[in-house]
């Protein structure tokens, strides 16, 4: 066993004693390690492919759908706010209720909804489509790091599966906007994207084993109709802000969201069966955990979302075209995150994070100019050293998400990561789009504005992790 393997039970063990005593996870049928990996990264690669396939039909869905601007933010941001919303109520209901359970109910949902979104015809119900798509793929992301830590109960069998699903959740990426590009309409990618994730709910019926780790008590329905209020409040007021951040309209929401994150704590303190322990925000384990989510949303997805869409408008590419071109990028993430697992015991997840920020800050930096130079060849060295800053973070945060929290919690703690990550997405495409759409000196200078403070929030982010360093 390795030092990090070593290390890891040791924490896993303190972090048990520094929370309340939690029933152990049992399994109603013995695992199949193969078949819950492959399952688990195929309906979590499906999600990821619906998540991003907006970054090239975006300039089509808007001209189909008579979207002004500044709505526009709402198409890229109601899969994330379905995510961030529903991320924690997940991961709690999987550990309590069954994680093969809300797994199959997710991806089942996820194939309904898609297929629904490609025949809406507004905006308004297009955006509710990518919402409920969000909320499905929350029920399968949060799952499925429950049912691995099931299938796969050794430390090194763990760090294999890990870096394998965060793997996929790169290859979703990279394969959503090729998918998408290459279909006729945004229409048919859409009933594609649907199929395929109905595909994959029926192959994992008889496969998938149960399992749990039930606390007793009723579901924390209170804490997720208060939570998922003060996201709804957040992502509006951050959507709506681009048109003027003195507004009446935004200072109001954003007040609604501090009052029902207070409510929301409030809560937690007082149920038997929170959503989210919050003895867990004392441990600098889980805060490096929660900040690299949010920081990868904030910086990583909030800027590549629009770039795609950004380079049709700007250089007047295909939507085919873009998708190659940010294949360059995904496909690398893809590859690093597969190949991290060999880090392992020389580079723990903490630093490999660190590491993954200040690539893509590099990276960032590296495109500036090519927008207003109208070259696309300028963008490949930036999306090269992004692409492996991507992989890296992909590959780190799934094992710091299992990592954080007691193991009988794995679900919750992977549903709390990715609810970070995906408040930043939403805050990140919000800030991306305003300051590219914003400044007087046209898209454009724009675009370098928002690869300027993508640069720096991700430095901060390499920073944030590397201060939340384990004590001894």
């Amino acid at each position: 066993m390795t030092r990090f393997s070593e290390r890891t039970l040791r924490r896993a063990g303190a972090a048990d004693t520094h929370s309340a005593p939690r029933t152990p996870p049992t399994a109603e049928a013995p695992p199949h390690p193969r078949a819950t990996l492959a399952l688990t990264s195929a309906a979590t690669a499906v999600a990821l492919m619906t998540y991003t396939a907006p970054m090239v039909t975006l300039p089509d869905t808007v001209a189909a759908l008579h979207t002004p601007v500044s709505a526009q933010a709402w198409l890229l941001n109601g899969t994330p706010l379905g995510l961030a919303a529903l991320l924690l109520v997940a991961g709690s209901l999987a550990d309590d209720y069954g994680r093969r359970r809300i797994f199959l109910a997710g991806t089942l949902a996820l194939g309904l909804t898609t297929a629904l979104g490609g025949l809406t015809t507004s905006t308004f119900l297009f955006t509710l489509a990518r919402i409920a798509q969000g909320a499905a793929s929350a029920a399968i992301l949060a799952s499925s790091l429950g049912l691995l830590v099931t299938a796969f109960p050794t430390p090194r069998g763990r760090l294999h599966a890990t870096g394998v699903w965060g793997a996929f959740v790169s290859g979703g990426i990279a394969a959503g906007p090729l998918v998408a590009g290459a279909m006729p309409t945004w229409r048919v990618a859409y009933g594609v994207l649907g199929a395929a994730a109905l595909l994959v709910a029926a192959l994992a019926l008889r496969p998938l084993p149960e399992s749990k780790a039930p606390r007793g008590g009723r579901p924390d329905l209170l804490g997720a109709l208060t939570f998922g209020s003060a996201l709804v409040a957040l992502v509006a007021a951050l959507t709506l802000g681009r048109d003027g951040w003195l507004r009446t309209p935004v200072g109001l929401l954003l007040a609604a969201a501090v009052l029902l994150v207070a409510l929301f704590t409030l809560v937690e303190r007082r149920t038997k069966t929170p959503m989210i322990d919050l003895s867990l925000l004392r441990h600098p384990r889980f805060l490096a955990s929660s900040a690299g989510g949010l920081f990868t949303g904030l910086t990583v997805i909030g800027l590549f979302s629009y770039v795609p869409a950004l380079l049709q408008q700007t250089l007047h590419m295909s939507a085919m075209t873009t998708a190659w071109l940010l294949l360059l990028w995904s496909g690398l993430s893809f590859v690093v995150a597969l190949q991290a697992k060999r880090l392992a015991g020389r580079v723990g997840p903490r630093l490999q994070l660190a590491a993954g920020f200040l690539l893509h800050a590099a990276g960032a930096l590296t495109m500036l100019g090519a927008i207003g130079a109208g070259s696309w060849v300028r963008l490949l060295p930036g999306l090269v050293l992004g692409g492996v800053g991507s992989g890296l973070l992909n590959a780190a945060l799934p094992l710091m998400a299992v990592e954080s929290v007691p193991l009988a919690r794995a679900a919750m703690g992977s549903g709390a990561q990715q609810t970070f990550r995906y408040i930043g997405s939403c805050a990140g495409v919000a800030l991306t789009i305003a300051l590219v759409t914003s400044s007087g000196g046209g898209l454009a200078r724009g675009a370098d504005v928002a690869m300027v403070v993508s640069a720096g929030l991700a430095v901060l982010g390499a920073v944030a992790v590397g201060v939340l360093r384990e004590r001894a």
